[in-house]
């Protein structure tokens, strides 16, 4: 389910316009199989805060001792974040993403919506460790259908957030990833559109 950092840079997405100066962490084929138009119905899922976002108990350790640590050295204090340490991203967006659909906030994580296409969505997040992006793109499947694909980007703040990334990213891909993609793909399962047959 993780792809090359390709999937992602070789696509005219509009989030390049705005986040140039972020790298590409990881890309995920996202287990949500739908027609063209089931971004919205996605997204809706991500923000409505239904599932679990710490969905396995190695998770829920992992993100204990991270809230842990950020209180410790205070890397979640307010003034670390989005229009303190960093502006948004939305200072950045081009007229017709400025005034079109903002797209909703998530309210199981600290990332707030910066933009909604038909197949594109992002969300940010900041700290005093870095400044991050989450990206959702609805790409075709490859075999007629559609699905979703997740991908993180970051900007580190420093040599603390460079070592902060690169120390977590084991736990990243092991623990979190893994558990959070089986969460996504069974609520998706569990819950089909409405006007489904």
């Amino acid at each position: 389910m993780r792809l090359p950092k390709t999937a992602h840079t070789s696509r005219p997405w509009r989030i390049h316009e705005i986040a140039g100066d972020f790298r590409v962490e990881d890309v995920w084929a996202l287990p949500t199989p739908g027609g063209p138009d089931d971004l919205a119905r996605l997204v809706r899922q991500f923000a409505g805060g239904t599932g679990d976002p710490a969905p396995s108990p190695a998770a829920r350790v992992l993100f204990a001792a991270r809230r842990g640590l950020g209180r410790l050295f205070g890397w979640d204090k307010p003034d670390g974040g989005l229009g303190t340490r960093v502006p948004t991203l939305r200072d950045r967006l081009p007229a017709d993403l400025r005034e079109g659909e903002r797209g909703p906030d998530l309210r199981s994580a600290p990332f707030t919506s910066v933009f909604q296409t038909h197949d594109e969505w992002a969300a940010e997040s900041a700290n005093r460790t870095m400044h991050g992006v989450l990206h959702i793109g609805w790409v075709p499947d490859g075999n007629g259908g559609y699905r979703g694909q997740l991908t993180v980007l970051v900007k580190p703040n420093g040599r603390l957030g460079s070592l902060y990334m690169l120390g977590i990213k084991p736990f990243r891909h092991l623990g979190v990833y893994p558990a959070l993609l089986r969460s996504i793909g069974r609520e998706w399962h569990a819950n089909p559109p409405t006007d489904a047959a």
